[in-house]
């Protein structure tokens, strides 16, 4: 049966995500996983990934959730990968028992996408003639970037998805942007988006503390 990625935005208070599940219930919904990706001020923002049955829409899944007062669908996009409690924890290992540097980014590549629930990874280094690309998720465009000029880094950031330096293909797609700096300022690993939603701080956060993890296992 499909699975989808529903990312919804919900008043934060007690039963409020227990009328959510009420709600997705009624269209034949199965909620697999919820991870919450923000808190603030009377809202939360959550990430659940929900399994349809065959033949079933999901603009269904929209309708069901919206229906609710105070709740609003980000959203909604197909998920294709295993659950797991400690996917950073996981992929530090397998960065870590990669036998080089090299070797090391492809798996940063091939498994940040799954990690941080994104469309794409790559790792690129600024140049004196340019922008290299050290490594490329399979799902990474191959129309790649000219030049950077948001390097160096010092920190994670969200980057402008309509800048000059992005690809036609890229803003023709929407695609939210972020990067963070891996272990020198002028090579960072860049996530991608297509479609959206934006990057939210804590996922921003996210990024760097797993960045710089991973920048202190290539020393």
């Amino acid at each position: 049966m499909p699975s989808y990625l529903l990312r919804v935005q919900l008043e934060d208070r007690p039963g409020s995500l227990g009328s959510l599940a009420v709600a997705l219930g009624s269209v034949n919904a199965d909620i697999l996983s919820l991870d919450v990706v923000e808190r603030g001020p009377g809202y939360a923002i959550d990430d659940l990934v929900v399994e349809l049955p065959a033949g079933a829409m999901p603009d269904s899944l929209i309708t069901a959730a919206e229906n609710l007062s105070g709740v609003f669908v980000d959203s909604i996009r197909p998920h294709i990968g295993l659950l797991e409690a400690h996917r950073e924890l996981e992929l530090i290992d397998h960065v870590a028992a990669a036998p080089d540097r090299s070797a090391k980014l492809q798996v940063l590549a091939d498994e940040a996408p799954r990690v941080l629930r994104v469309g794409w990874c790559t790792v690129v280094r600024s140049t004196d003639t340019g922008l290299d690309r050290l490594a490329g998720s399979a799902s990474a465009p191959e129309t790649q970037a000219e030049s950077a000029p948001w390097l160096p880094l010092q920190a994670a950031t969200a980057l402008d998805g309509n800048a000059d330096w992005v690809p036609e293909v890229w803003r023709t797609m929407d695609s939210a942007l972020a990067a963070a700096p891996l272990g020198e300022p002028r090579t960072a690993v860049v996530l991608g988006r297509p479609g959206g939603p934006d990057f939210r701080p804590s996922e921003i956060a996210r990024l760097g503390y797993l960045a710089g993890i991973v920048a202190t296992i290539l020393r």
